[in-house]
């Protein structure tokens, strides 16, 4: 026959243990509480960029030249003009949160790859701070300038061929995080009213760098 002082402790004992499965499984869903509500307040700060749409508000907008540019909805520009090319998309934020553009890359033609984005010390800085709000129409601008640029001249020869440019944006939340890379055709073709090239906006692709993306 057991004493009652070992029945004590072994009541002593699983109670201890009880307690202690009941703390784990408290500590482990207030993690999980504090995790979700991590990412609503994330979800609640991110950004989206996509084309803006056909009937948004044509926008104007001033590089550091002083060189002018003006673009409708869903619309965007490829100049070379004196030996500096200039490129700007209209884009619209669909996310829920402020965007800021951070950095940019641009190549000749459509890129197909679908598994693959711009390695990212490729991408040039953006020198200018931009940012789109939330559910709102804004704009995107990138220039470059140097002739010593090996990008220069096979991005004006593009230009000037007529060819599509696939442009790849780096931007993040209003705080900097939540990085995302969007890829963007702006693809040529000829208006029917006045037999003049306009260039349209096409996004194809996101990314999301800091945690798992959509796919």
């Amino acid at each position: 026959m057991a004493s009652w002082t070992e029945i004590s402790s072994l009541a002593t004992g699983a109670g201890t243990l009880v307690l202690a499965v009941a703390t784990f499984a408290a500590v482990r869903s207030s993690n999980r509480s504090a995790r979700i509500a991590e990412i609503a307040l994330q979800e609640q700060r991110r950004p989206l960029f996509v084309q803006s749409r056909n009937d948004d508000p044509s926008q104007k907008i001033m590089f550091g030249d002083q060189h002018w540019v003006r673009v409708d909805g869903s619309r965007g520009t490829a100049e070379y003009v004196d030996g500096n090319v200039y490129l700007v998309m209209s884009l619209r934020n669909i996310g829920a949160g402020i965007g800021v553009c951070q950095a940019w890359s641009v190549r000749p033609g459509l890129q197909r790859r679908v598994d693959e984005h711009e390695a990212e010390d490729q991408f040039r800085a953006q020198l200018r701070d931009l940012y789109i709000p939330a559910g709102d129409v804004g704009l995107w601008q990138g220039a470059i300038r140097e002739e010593s640029d090996p990008q220069q001249r096979e991005i004006a020869d593009a230009i000037s061929r007529n060819e599509p440019l696939s442009i790849e944006l780096l931007y993040s939340d209003q705080v900097g995080a939540q990085r995302t890379i969007s890829r963007f055709s702006l693809i040529p073709f000829v208006r029917e009213e006045d037999d003049q090239v306009s260039w349209m906006v096409s996004g194809t692709r996101h990314w999301y760098l800091d945690r798992a993306g959509p796919r």
